[in-house]
């Protein structure tokens, strides 16, 4: 079975980076890996660790079975080949279940055709992951998926800009408390802006926010999203005022947008 691109030293360097960011997390999240390859569950195991996830890892389908019975953890990483079964039936069962029925899976494989990884989707994967993969991106569609599941808010978790109200439980974005008319992935792309209000982001940057999302491969593609965006939260599209842009770099969020609440 073929592991992750992954060597000591780089090793080193992503739990440096991940580190800081479990410095900013604002709580911990469950995962459960199930993959017989234990090198690659070792590794695995340790880089998620260093970015302030709870890991719980099961050699078989058997173990995992075991695990979930105790508890439901926030997301499945579940390889495709394993020693006991076949990944696609066991994520079929999940479906099946009401306990785990709504449980974000993140399917791997060594199998990379297209064929393979649509079967995975539609038998109720959330995201699939072709191996060898780097570890960055595993912890990113890992993060996305999270973020698309609402796992990664409070309830009550709301980011409020003047008269522009995002409800992250919700998945709502209100202007003078009426909803905006936003799809699933407009709303996260608003989201990835708002959480950083004040600073520039390129659009390298917002692509890799937004990995595990169907983006075309070409960052002008973030350019469309941005003027819908704008067309609902802003009062002249034209000359926003709550997302600019900036030339030649990318956009930003803006800190202050209205004069005060209501005006």
């Amino acid at each position: 079975m073929l592991a992750p691109t992954i060597n000591p030293g780089q090793l080193r360097r992503a739990e440096l980076c991940s580190s800081r960011t479990r410095l900013t997390s604002t709580m911990s999240h469950k995962l459960l890996l199930i993959d017989d390859d234990a090198r690659l569950t070792s590794m695995l195991g340790d880089y998620l660790s260093a970015a302030g996830f709870e890991v719980e890892v099961a050699g078989s389908l058997a173990l995992g079975r075991q695990a979930l019975e105790g508890s439901v953890p926030d997301l499945l990483v579940l390889d495709l080949m394993l020693p006991d079964g076949d990944g696609l039936d066991f994520c079929r069962t999940l479906r099946s279940d009401a306990r785990t029925r709504r449980l974000p899976v993140l399917m791997l494989s060594a199998r990379g055709e297209p064929m393979d990884r649509i079967l995975g989707l539609e038998l109720g994967a959330d995201d699939y992951l072709a191996k060898p993969f780097e570890p960055r991106e595993l912890q990113a569609r890992v993060k996305a998926l999270l973020r698309r599941s609402g796992l990664d808010a409070q309830a009550d978790d709301a980011l409020r800009f003047g008269r522009l109200e995002i409800d992250l439980a919700a998945r709502v974005a209100r202007l003078d408390g009426k909803p905006c008319d936003l799809t699933s992935h407009q709303f996260d792309l608003l989201v990835v802006l708002a959480q950083s209000p004040g600073r520039v982001l390129t659009r390298d940057q917002i692509m890799d926010a937004l990995k595990g999302h169907p983006l075309d491969a070409f960052d002008r593609s973030i350019d469309v999203h941005i003027s819908r965006i704008r067309a609902v939260i802003e009062d002249d599209a034209k000359n926003p005022r709550r997302v600019l842009t900036v030339r030649g770099v990318g956009y930003v969020f803006a800190r202050k947008q209205d004069a005060e609440p209501g005006a």
